[in-house]
This record gives structure tokens, sequence and C-alpha cells, in this order.
């Protein structure tokens, strides 16, 4: 009877197993950035949001113009908003009692530029 191990292929006994690195890799701090984006664009709830203010007219939207088409309560959007402005995907800026946001511009293409540096 042959075992697993019998017909596992031999490990190679000389030279790297890996081929070297082609071009630089992400730095930590560029790392950090895109992780935190990633971390925020998580959940399909904060990509609508994000995708909805960047629709509208004029690129920024009221809070209370994204709680319907997300189907979700008022807190519940400000909080997903907080995360999106953490990330340093929105700004947000106090009207009176409401607050509006917008996408900070060049973020969006900051983030494809990073993945496409990262895909390379």
């Amino acid at each position: 009877m042959t075992t697993a191990l019998e017909l596992a292929p031999a490990a190679p006994t000389s030279g790297t197993c890996c081929a070297p690195l082609v071009r630089e890799a992400a730095d930590p701090a560029a790392a950090a950035v895109l992780a935190r984006s990633f971390k925020a664009l998580g959940d399909p709830t904060r990509v609508r949001l994000l995708s909805i203010v960047a629709a509208h007219d004029g690129g920024e939207a009221c809070v209370c113009d994204l709680t319907e088409p997300v189907g979700l309560s008022q807190p519940t959007v400000s909080h997903h908003l907080k995360i999106l402005v953490d990330a340093g995907l929105l700004a947000r800026e106090q009207r009176g009692k409401w607050a509006y946001y917008s996408v900070v511009p060049g973020s969006l293409d900051r983030l494809g530029a990073l993945l496409s540096e990262a895909a390379r």
C-alpha cells in the first residue's frame, strides 16, 4: 500500500523556493491606509452609502437623504458614515441640525492607484 507521504513530491534541495521581488512592495504606511479603506468598504451598506453620496447632485448628501435608500435608522447610517469619514473616504460638514457628506477629493483615485500598484 502506498501512503500519501510516498506520493508527495520531494522538496527542493538546492536554490530558492520562491521567485524574487521584481518591484517594490507596499510600504507599511501605504498598506495601513489601504487596509483602513478596505475595512471601511468591507460592509455592503458602507459601499452603498459611498456610492449614493458620490451619485448625488453636487457630490454631497445630507444624512437625512441616506436613511431611506439603505433602509436603516439614522443612528445606524450615521455610524456607517463615521467609519467612512475616519477612513478618509468621506468628509462631513455640519450645517445647523443636519450633517452633509461628500466624497473626499482624490480619495477614490488614490485607492484605485494603490490597488493598481499592488496588482502590477
